[in-house]
């Protein structure tokens, strides 16, 4: 099993949009409004998210619901704790407009006295295995890869399940301490029109959050660029936003281009039963893509320091 070096994992900045609304690396950046339990069992996507936990793991029915908010109508965050404050904790962060629970960290499952990352990879395996058949359905069709992290601080390992004949994974897993972290990324066999992958970078290594965004036909030919030097020019520390400044495109042009890509994507997807349907106007679409747009385009990789 081969190492990987980073600086630290932070299992939610590895995440990969799986459609026209997913862009979690940013939502941390966009203000959250808090919620009560109560404001969560009654608002439509808290109920919806309370409910396919209940279904996967009926003990969780009884733990309660110690911190909850939601970002602008885009991602719903519910953490839930066995009573009396310890003991198991499990943290869920659902998408504003699909319902799909797009971020799953299930803490202190395992006794105390052995962490996971005591066990075999086998066993790890197994644990997240089950985590993933729970929550999201059957797994035996993703191809499996595990590798341990070189984390300074604590022991950390990745494992990745990919569809046969995709390059990005479907669910990407940390596994650190007592806590197992899973993201649902939806990795599809990359589309012809994808012509980058991994257009920004974090710690070192290819972060494809932003690639459903920024490939983007309409936008190359707007700040007539390709793909490549484009991300070429995001190496270099810049933003999308700075890159079209350069060429006197204004940032609400950037917006408009992508903003339409995506909710036509979005649309797409409903129509062909693909993703749920939101019940949403075009207006209503483009208003709720625009916060994720902003953010990815105002988003730079971190250089490295010059000594």
């Amino acid at each position: 099993m081969k190492k990987r070096l980073i600086g630290g994992i932070v299992a939610a900045a590895i995440l990969i949009p799986t459609a026209a609304f997913a862009a979690p690396t940013l939502i941390e950046m966009l203000t959250r409004t808090p919620m009560t339990a109560e404001q969560v069992k009654v608002d439509e996507i808290g109920k919806a998210t309370l409910e396919k936990l209940y279904r996967a793991f009926p003990e969780t029915k009884s733990f309660e619901i110690i911190d909850a908010s939601n970002v602008q109508g885009v991602q719903t965050s519910i953490i839930l704790q066995e009573k009396g404050g310890i003991g198991k904790k499990i943290t869920l962060h659902t998408n504003g407009i699909t319902s799909a629970i797009e971020h799953v960290i299930q803490e202190n499952w395992e006794p105390k006295e052995k962490s996971l990352t005591a066990l075999t990879d086998q066993e790890i395996k197994s644990k997240v295995d089950y985590l993933i058949n729970k929550m999201y359905g059957n797994i035996k069709e993703y191809e499996f890869a595990m590798e341990q992290m070189e984390n300074p601080d604590q022991k950390t390992f990745m494992l990745n399940y990919t569809k046969k004949g995709s390059k990005t994974p479907f669910y990407q897993v940390f596994v650190q301490g007592n806590t197992i972290s899973v993201s649902l990324i939806g990795g599809e066999t990359t589309p012809s029109n994808v012509k980058v992958e991994g257009l920004f970078s974090t710690n070192g290594k290819p972060d494809y959050f932003a690639d459903a965004y920024l490939n983007d036909a309409k936008l190359f030919a707007l700040l007539k660029i390709s793909p490549t030097e484009l991300k070429q020019e995001l190496a270099k520390g810049k933003s999308v936003v700075e890159i079209a400044a350069s060429k006197n495109v204004s940032k609400q042009q950037v917006i408009d281009v992508i903003a339409k890509t995506q909710v036509d994507a979005q649309i797409q997807g409903e129509n062909n039963g693909d993703v749920p349907k939101s019940n949403l106007s075009n207006e209503q679409l483009l208003k709720a893509i625009e916060p994720k747009v902003l953010q990815v385009i105002e988003h730079k990789t971190e250089t490295p320091s010059k000594k």
